[in-house]
């Protein structure tokens, strides 16, 4: 009699066993689409990269417009690379700061901020464009407000992303907000340019109107989890650290610096208005197609890793990537010696393959970087890649534009292309972690997590 009940008391803890163990079960990844804050920040980061590279192709083809009126090209050159330092310059100094508060504040209350002041900025040149007393010095000023803005709110943007969504379909997450980041920067010169063909003014209400569909998207995004701060360390010692993670974690290091040093010299983006003006004169309009040739040759990158993602020798892809920018930059430079009726069409499939290029190696920098660095960490490192980025676009534009001054855009553009080419080579050699990272797999990073909080 007793056999029984003890057998159905059996099966009832066995089955009661299975539904737990079910319940418990981890479920399946799901993509990062599924999750409402990752859906929002990502339109968010579009539309605000989308207004960034926009209104920097306008501000550089306007001020040199204005700088021809009263100077010579190797003069008005020059004031493109002033440009390029107004909006650099606040970034190299905020860089240890801003890495810090991405760390130690909300990240999406400093997006917020830093995209309300970037709308009014915007807004700002419009109105100045559309009542006609627009000038260098207020481009000036605005290129230095608009990089103290991207100081802080590229870090913000590029650690909040990983707090989105969970750490099963992270690699995606980063995959996905690098393609988006990499086809904005591309894709907005494009319309930047062709909004100013249409109507000057109407390109910077464009970029505010993007910033304020960022801001808005920003403002979607509920509570996310911040980092424990650590207040036991002075908050220098802790901007410190995080440049002594990436020197001495060597992939990191030579992701970060490859762009920095290879794109810096091949600026051929940054001569664009010298190009479409005095080489292969073909005014705005044709601006508008230089800038989106890029645009597509990314596009088609982007199209293919969503269908086929990267998996495989991502290290020797990245360095490959490179070396055919730096080609691609040389064969544009080398439109100014072509015969005019087909110096624009090379010039724009040389433009194709320098945006499809620049693609590969940005996929590959954002992931790897991404992955292979602790979340509490993050912020201070991401503000240094912006640093880089920075430094190769806007600095690469100071550059440009100044060696431009001095021997000429096409001597700089061909120039570039060749340093670009050689750096990478150096670099494969330097850093042979970079030749031999085969994934993206991601290392256990909680040894990483546990030593920042034990260091003293």
């Amino acid at each position: 009699m007793l056999h029984p009940p003890a057998r159905s008391r059996d099966c009832l803890m066995v089955a009661r066993a299975a539904k737990a163990l079910a319940m418990t079960a981890p479920s399946l990844p799901r993509h990062p689409l599924h999750f409402p804050n990752f859906r929002a920040y990502l339109v968010g980061r579009c539309a605000a990269v989308l207004a960034q590279y926009g209104m920097m192709i306008v501000l550089g083809w306007q001020a040199y417009n204005i700088a021809r009126e009263t100077m010579t090209t190797s003069g008005a050159a020059a004031q493109l690379g002033l440009i390029g330092l107004a909006q650099f310059l606040p970034l190299f100094f905020l860089t240890p700061v801003t890495g810090w508060v991405a760390d130690h504040y909300d990240r999406r209350m400093i997006s917020r901020t830093t995209l309300a002041a970037l709308t009014l900025a915007a807004g700002l040149l419009a109105f100045a464009t559309y009542e006609d007393w627009v000038s260098l010095p207020l481009i000036f000023g605005i290129a230095v407000v608009v990089g103290i803005a991207r100081a802080f709110n590229g870090p913000a943007y590029g650690a909040l992303a990983p707090n989105l969504v969970p750490p099963a379909v992270l690699p995606n997450a980063i995959a996905i907000s690098a393609v988006v980041w990499q086809a904005g920067s591309i894709v907005g010169p494009a319309l930047g340019g062709y909004a100013y063909a249409a109507t000057p003014w109407g390109a910077y209400a464009l970029a505010a109107l993007l910033y304020a569909v960022a801001f808005g998207a920003m403002m979607l995004i509920g509570p996310v989890p911040q980092p424990a701060r650590d207040r036991t360390r002075h908050p220098i010692r802790q901007m410190i650290d995080g440049l002594h993670y990436v020197r001495t974690n060597r992939l990191v290091l030579a992701t970060i610096t490859l762009d920095l040093f290879a794109v810096l010299l091949a600026g051929a983006t940054a001569l664009l208005p010298v190009y479409a003006r005095d080489i292969l004169q073909v005014g705005s309009t044709g601006l508008g197609h230089l800038a989106a040739a890029p645009g597509i040759g990314a596009g088609l990158v982007a199209l293919w890793f969503s269908i086929r993602p990267m998996k495989r020798e991502v290290g020797l892809k990245m360095l490959a990537a490179v070396m055919v920018f730096g080609l691609a930059t040389i064969v544009f430079g080398c439109t100014a010696f072509l015969p005019r009726n087909i110096a624009m069409e090379v010039g724009l499939g040389a433009l194709v393959v320098l945006g499809a290029a620049d693609m590969v190696s940005v996929f590959v920098r954002q992931s790897l970087v991404q992955l292979h660095t602790p979340d509490a960490m993050r912020g201070r490192v991401s503000s240094l890649s912006q640093l880089t980025i920075s430094a190769s676009n806007e600095l690469g534009e100071a550059e440009s534009g100044f060696l431009a001054a001095l021997v000429g855009p096409v001597v700089a553009v061909i120039g570039g292309g060749i340093g670009a080419i050689v750096i990478t080579l150096f670099w494969a050699r330097l850093f042979p972690e970079l030749r031999l990272a085969r994934t993206f797999d991601p290392p256990d990073i909680r040894e990483a997590d546990h030593s920042q909080e034990k260091a003293p």
